[in-house]
């Protein structure tokens, strides 16, 4: 395949974080988050005529999510992070030929992902680190020619081609030419295992005038989508499903529900118990049947094991964290898995890999079984949340689970300065309420056309002296 993109040298790598403290604590799967540091990857890159541009990312170091071994505490969770990102860091600057943007990913993932193993870290791990910077060298790319993160990916000046084995047998530019990201997309809300549904589950109340309940978060945003992620215990589950659907149900317009296994199952099986207690619960009639999916259900130890094409569990199935190498979709299809999650934190090349195969995999039966979800690691304001909303957006996903937002009280830990940047760069993307500029949700939606100016995803640049270098004072 002919490859007429950019060559780019990667000059210099520079990795930041910053605390971000939650203003409710989230529990997904084994953990309880209330406190977690946010990495920054910071990129230049210069054109073979000398030209030079600095490009940016950002991604929370989310504890027991990438490795959810439970003998490791969050500590040794965020020093993993901090490994792979600096494994990357050297890995990209030590080859200093010029390249495209994806032959940059490409040329270092294989033996990335062997160094990372040889440390005992699984493969969804050790992208994290090629994630950031991958984003960061395609922001400078688009900086250096002056288009957005969509007309950069349409015309493909990333370079993306079969270099990379996992890409061949694909018509990538005709995918990628064919990509029509819109203006808005819809929030679908996460109602997390500690998350009051009614003010009578509230102990005490954070009081800084946000939605704090589910009945809160409605009135404010008027969702139409939701994850409601559950526990395993099945008792426990149709008793909190129920009390969901007792709120969900007084909506007079349709909503949508995405059940998140969060691992919580070891077979098929178990899974089924639960999607027969729900299909035996009356009041559980209405949601059940606004079940759009169900999202890694089963432990990743054995989700690829596990054949799910043997027991009918009414709906289609997605896997998440089992999509730790880039052919795990493949594997997971021929288990009878229907889509597969999309991440900025997993890579974006990762992402369009995936969306690609849906493509063709859909082609080929004349129908749409095959489809990619929008999922959240609590992404933040600023760079994180805007470069996930523009990946999705560009795959043409509808809808986006979106977290960071309600458990974070917005841009509040940033200066002045660094919040009016955003707010004034992306008005439609952002407001200012409560004190703080915040991700704007209005009517289930939101509004991202601001996205598509040059850069990767912003017209703003986060205050990189406010920060301390990676694992500066932090134990690392």
């Amino acid at each position: 395949m002919t490859n007429d993109a950019p060559r780019l040298i990667v000059e210099a790598i520079e990795l930041y974080e910053q605390p971000v403290r939650l203003r409710l604590p989230f529990r997904f799967g084994v953990v309880t988050l209330t406190e977690c540091p946010q990495a920054f990857a910071r990129v230049r890159v210069a054109r073979t005529d000398g030209r030079t541009a600095w490009g940016a990312a950002a991604e929370l170091m989310a504890p027991k999510w990438f490795d959810k071994n439970l003998d490791l505490s969050n500590e040794d969770n965020f020093r993993q992070l901090r490994t792979v990102l600096r494994m990357a860091r050297a890995a990209y600057l030590s080859d200093a030929t010029p390249a495209t943007a994806f032959d940059h990913f490409a040329r270092h993932h294989d033996a990335h992902e062997a160094a990372s193993a040889a440390r005992g870290f699984n493969p969804l791990l050790a992208n994290y680190g090629p994630a950031l910077i991958d984003r960061a060298v395609l922001d400078a790319l688009c900086r250096l020619d002056g288009v957005s993160f969509y007309a950069a990916m349409q015309a493909n000046l990333a370079g993306i081609s079969d270099v990379q084995r996992e890409f061949s047998g694909l018509d990538i530019p005709a995918f990628l030419q064919g990509l029509k990201p819109v203006e808005t997309i819809e929030a679908r809300h996460t109602i997390g295992l500690l998350d009051a549904i009614t003010a009578a589950d509230l102990q005490q109340r954070v009081g800084d005038g946000l939605p704090e309940t589910l009945e809160e978060v409605i009135a404010a945003y008027n969702h139409r989508w939701f994850k409601l992620k559950v526990s395993g215990k099945q008792n426990a589950d149709i008793e909190r499903l129920g009390t969901i659907a007792s709120v969900l149900d007084r909506l007079d317009h349709p909503y949508f529900v995405s059940l998140d296994g969060n691992e919580q199952y070891e077979s098929a099986e178990a899974l089924a118990e639960l999607v027969a207690a729900i299909q035996a619960t009356p009041q559980l009639a209405r949601l059940w049947s606004s079940v759009a999916f169900i999202e890694q259900p089963i432990t990743r130890r054995h989700a690829l094991e596990v054949d799910l094409r043997g027991t009918d569990l009414g709906k289609p199935v997605i896997i998440d964290e089992s999509d730790g190498v880039l052919d795990a979709f493949v594997e997971a299809r021929a288990r009878g898995y229907a889509g597969v999650s999309s991440k900025t934190c997993k890579g974006i090349y990762r992402s369009l890999l995936n969306a690609m195969r849906c493509s063709v995999w859909n082609r080929e039966q004349d129908g749409t079984h095959y489809f990619m979800s929008g999922e959240d690691l609590t992404t933040q304001a600023g760079l994180a949340v805007q470069q996930d909303l523009a990946l999705v957006n560009l795959l043409g996903i509808t809808h986006v689970e979106r977290n960071g937002h309600h458990y974070v009280n917005g841009m509040a830990a940033q200066s002045e300065a660094e919040q009016n940047a955003f707010l004034e760069a992306h008005p439609d993307l952002y407001e200012r309420s409560h004190g703080a500029v915040r991700l704007a949700i209005h009517a289930g939606r939101i509004h991202c056309a601001s996205l598509a100016s040059p850069g990767y995803a912003s017209g703003a640049e986060p205050d990189f002296a406010a920060m301390r270098a990676l694992g500066e004072g932090a134990g690392a």
